[in-house]
């Protein structure tokens, strides 16, 4: 495990949204790998955030990867909107589709990373029947719909199962899989939530909530690495 496997993916949501562009480049300017970009629609979840057009708004802002999760239902009509607007990465939560097999193919047919979102109380079992279209996996560590809520401690057992199947495929000769974390990632847990397996996390209030996001970046990427030697 190396912290250079390991990707920082700043969470919009909790952006100051009226210096968007700015926020983007701010925090890529600070450090961050990856721009999370959350889609909320009012209906899978219990809130409205923003949609293709805020996506293509800050395209032009990073060549950082964009990486989209929609936590809407039904799914398959807004990906190639997205992919259109510049996404990079599109994920989304299986029982939002009616075909999660389909709607993978239909994330990668229009060029971009694909991958599922497993809910707290969503198994790993969606993942055996799909690994071989399987770009990421991303494991929400609260309950999706708001920003600012605590990490669920059960997600580290959940995340060390996920590691284990993406470990056996890849030992097979399947291809790279990441293992993404969405909810309550703070400087005080990244090092354990690495030890569990993650390799790429998502934060939002943990970064934009501070005064100065390269130090919080600095100080994460430290921590990663504690949990990269508390693992070995």
């Amino acid at each position: 495990m190396s912290t250079s496997n390991t990707r920082i993916a700043p969470s919009l949501l909790s952006a100051d949204f009226a210096r968007l562009g700015e926020e983007v480049r701010n925090v890529i300017d600070a450090g961050a790998d990856w721009i999370h970009f959350d889609v909320m629609d009012n209906h899978y979840v219990p809130n409205l955030t923003i949609g293709p057009m805020v996506c293509e708004a800050i395209r032009p802002h990073t060549k950082a990867p964009i990486d989209v999760h929609l936590m809407v239902e039904p799914v398959d009509d807004i990906i190639p909107q997205f992919a259109k607007a510049g996404a990079d990465v599109i994920t989304f939560h299986p029982e939002a589709s009616r075909h999660p097999d389909r709607t993978l193919s239909l994330i990668r047919d229009h060029g971009c990373k694909a991958g599922l979102v497993f809910n707290p109380a969503t198994p790993l079992q969606w993942m055996d029947y799909v690994m071989d279209k399987l770009d990421i996996v991303l494991l929400m560590s609260v309950n999706p719909g708001f920003g600012g809520q605590s990490f669920i401690p059960n997600t580290l057992t959940k995340l060390k199962q996920a590691r284990e199947k993406i470990d056996a495929w890849q030992s097979n000769g399947g291809q790279a899989i990441l293992l993404e974390v969405d909810g309550g990632v703070k400087v005080n847990n990244i090092a354990e939530i690495r030890a569990a397996g993650a390799d790429t996390f998502v934060a939002g209030s943990a970064i934009f909530g501070q005064p100065d996001y390269r130090q919080v970046i600095e100080n994460m990427r430290r921590e990663i690495a504690r949990g990269e030697q508390q693992a070995s």
